[in-house]
């Protein structure tokens, strides 16, 4: 078997996008303008934009009967190795993502196939070929937990991971405190958002990157949304902009952006400055169309769109 470029571990989903006339508040409704399906979740959605990116991608996943054909296809027609992506005889898990006019959103997950994700022994050395290995909070902690004693025993060559959402949201189905714990003093990116900050740091911002930092973490990224980006790289803090564009979908922009860092600052040691930028360009370029994988751009298409600013 030859190695690959990347292997991306978690997450292969149904997401389901409802335009809505509104978010509800609680006790209240909503109407549904608009109604599709595509394939999703961060580990599909980062593989893709690497695999989009030019680099040779796998996916360690698992997905329930019901919608295993429509996933597999769609993986492989992006150009994924799916050697990996096993049914089970469960429901596929999946995502509702429900979006306003102006684009707010919430995203709210259920189904029981990633969760039910284990590693096994050919997975093990399946990821330990590869150049890059990215998971995220989303996959469960045991999977998790053996990608962190793989990384320690250097099995694993560089390893990312994404603190993808707040620690209330992942109780009982994704990674734990204590593995992130256990996470920080080997992986080689870590990336969070700033709510997902505050429930493991207590804080977002200057100071989630500021505490990064002080754990010696080896690079980090503390994405804002629109406020664009923090990177951490050896004590020092190098902010990043948000593009300004037309904005048709926020969805996937993280695991985007995510995926430019892999390309640029993990595989090709661009500096923090010129990595974030990349990864900035090519998250706004894919909010330019509506789903995860709106746009997922190419990397000519990124560098014609940074010498345009």
């Amino acid at each position: 078997m030859s190695s690959l470029d990347a292997v991306a571990v978690g997450s292969a989903v149904i997401d389901h996008r409802y335009g809505l006339s509104n978010l509800p508040e609680p006790d209240g409704g909503a109407f549904v303008r608009n109604h599709a399906t595509d394939v999703g979740g961060v580990a599909a959605n980062v593989a893709s934009g690497l695999a989009r990116l030019g680099n040779d991608t796998g996916i360690v996943s698992r997905v329930g009967a019901d919608a295993a054909d429509e996933i597999k296809a769609d993986l492989r027609n992006r150009g994924l190795d799916c050697a990996r992506l096993r049914t089970g005889p469960e429901e596929s898990s999946y995502t509702l993502i429900l979006r306003d006019p102006d684009g707010k959103r919430m995203i709210v997950a259920g189904g029981p196939s990633v969760p039910n994700l284990r590693l096994d022994e050919q997975d093990l050395e399946y990821v330990s070929d590869a150049d890059v290995v990215f998971t995220s909070a989303y996959a469960p902690d045991q999977v998790v937990s053996a990608l962190v004693s793989a990384r320690e025993r250097g099995e694993v060559s560089r390893l990312v991971f994404d603190l993808a959402g707040p620690l209330s949201e992942l109780e009982g189905r994704g990674t734990t405190s204590a593995t992130i714990d256990r996470l920080l003093p080997v992986v080689d990116l870590f990336v969070v958002g700033d709510i997902a900050a505050q429930s493991y740091f207590g804080s977002g911002g200057d100071d989630a990157a500021a505490a990064l930092s002080e754990r010696n973490v080896s690079r980090a990224a503390v994405t804002q949304g629109a406020e664009g980006a923090l990177l951490v790289h050896e004590g020092r803090v190098t902010e990043i902009p948000a593009f300004d564009v037309d904005v048709e979908d926020t969805t996937g922009a993280g695991d985007t952006f995510t995926a430019g860092l892999i390309h640029t600052w993990m595989r090709e040691s661009h500096s923090a400055r010129d990595a974030g930028r990349f990864a900035a360009a090519a998250a706004a370029l894919n909010c330019t169309a509506v789903g995860a994988r709106g746009t997922l751009p190419t990397a000519s298409d990124v560098r014609a769109f940074l010498s345009s600013q």
